[in-house]
């Protein structure tokens, strides 16, 4: 009895310990040991799906190591005919990463599709679907749809994070925001946190890059929802990054490897814009063209202290002008209505937050709200104009950085919209409903655990 009472005891002391050794793991390592594909799967991250449009799709994958990847994808509910992406090769110099053009599509559908790597299919133990968009112009009312919307995505890596209590948590928000069914994501800038040991090198880039793109959870959301995204610092550079940053060329390669946006408006930088149903969205760079925070104001001489810059200021008040759509919505990461001089606020630029400002009041452009980020709360702004309507900013913000409060003035500016303030991990839907003569928008805030906290709605007939 003693020999089998003394094994017992060893067992109960190595259980013991396992799980205090599993209980000082960072959350990701955690996490890693029970991934959502098999160990041996030769998929790194994703499938991933990049830009929808009517006549092709974009989608993403990141392999362990240099492969030949395919797409074979069918229309939803038949078995043929089955069509095949081109073969991409992927190699370590590229993060392994790559993109495929699913370009035998008709408008309005959706597809199941399969990863094929080496030749072989490889098992994805969630939904793979993708869809297209509808041709609706001179037809039929726009169609309805729903977007996700969330920034500051704080992954732990525990060797290279900050001592003390981890910063990210919660990465059950992407099951969350999975189980609502977006048609697509908006990913509104931190998307990826560089740290000390990333941000001079490239390999440190695409290492971080790597890291957060390999999250379990986040898995499911992008095999099936659509994903679009701009940068705020932490995924450009260093905290509060500006124009001087020595590695933004390599930034922007491993910022276009890692996503898969359907244009780029300049040479340098992630601006870009996409339309959905009758809504376009204008994804602005706050960070290429940026002075230091710092520099000072140039006052009434002029816009000299660049947010967006000139040249970007110029082509989103054309790209406005031009554009049809119902609502436009201008996406960047820091807020922009917020009257506020404080942290990384348009206010702190306040000439050329004037200037945009007076630009857009004097093209008489209708239907403009700004999405935000990099608050670490959500809140929404509200700028009441005399003799036109008022311009909204709605800032979501973190879904798994660590939380933070506005300051005692924020919450005293006229321009909050009371009882939309959260100071938790949080992200958003919006909604576009309702025939082409009366469209509604619907907003509505939910908890990590998908909870709703909020809901607002605009009319477009407001927004005029």
């Amino acid at each position: 009895m003693l020999h089998v009472n003394t094994r017992f005891v060893c067992l109960v002391m190595l259980l013991v310990g396992a799980v205090q050794a599993w209980a000082q793991l960072p959350p990701v390592a955690k996490h890693s040991q029970s991934r959502l594909r098999p160990a041996g799967s030769p998929i790194q991250s994703g499938p991933m799906l990049g830009y929808s449009d009517m006549r092709e799709v974009m989608l993403w994958v990141q392999t362990k190591k240099a492969s030949r990847v395919q797409i074979r994808y069918v229309e939803q509910g038949t078995k043929e005919p089955v069509r095949l992406t081109p073969e991409v090769a992927t190699s370590p110099a590229s993060a392994n990463v790559a993109h495929l053009v699913a370009s035998d599509v008709v408008p309005g559908k959706r597809y199941t599709y399969e990863v094929l790597i080496n030749g072989k299919q490889v098992n994805v133990p969630y939904a793979t679907t993708f869809q297209t968009q509808s041709l609706w112009q001179f037809r039929t009312d726009p169609p309805n749809f729903t977007f996700a919307v969330g920034s500051c995505t704080y992954v732990n890596e525990q060797p290279y994070d900050r001592p003390g209590t981890p910063y990210g948590d919660s990465y059950g928000i992407f099951t969350s925001i999975h189980a609502k069914k977006p048609d697509f994501m908006l990913w509104t800038g931190d998307n990826t946190y560089t740290r000390e040991v990333d941000w001079n090198s490239r390999t440190g880039v695409l290492k971080r890059y790597t890291h957060t793109r390999s999250l379990p959870e986040m898995q499911p959301l992008l095999a099936s929802t659509h994903n679009y995204a701009i940068w705020d610092d932490h995924d450009y550079g260093p905290d509060d990054s500006d124009r001087s940053y020595w590695m933004k060329p390599v930034t922007l390669e491993a910022f276009k490897l890692f996503w898969a946006n359907p244009n780029y408006i300049f040479n340098e930088g992630c601006a870009g814009t996409f339309t959905w149903s009758d809504c376009q969205f204008f994804l602005l760079d706050d960070r290429t063209f940026r002075a230091p925070d710092k520099q000072p104001d140039g006052g009434v001489a002029g816009p000299e202290k660049a947010y967006f810059g000139t040249r970007q200021i110029d082509w989103l008040i054309d790209a406005l002008r031009f554009s049809k759509a119902t609502f436009k919505f201008i996406v960047t990461g820091g807020q922009i209505i917020n009257p506020t001089a404080a942290f990384e606020n348009y206010a702190i630029y306040g000439t050329e937050r004037t200037q945009l400002l007076n630009r857009i009041a004097d093209a008489k452009i209708p239907g403009i709200l700004f999405i935000t980020g990099d608050r670490h709360h959500s809140i929404i702004h509200k700028l009441d104009r005399p003799g036109t309507y008022p311009l909204y900013d709605v800032t979501i913000s973190p879904l798994t950085s660590g939380p933070a409060k506005p300051t005692a003035d924020e919450l005293t500016q006229p321009t909050v919209v009371k009882g939309t303030l959260l100071t938790e991990r949080n992200f958003a839907t919006m909604n576009v409903s309702g025939p082409s003569t009366d469209r509604l928008l619907t907003i509505r805030a939910y908890d990590s655990t998908g909870k709703e906290k909020w809901v607002q709605s605009l009319k477009a007939n407001d927004l005029r």
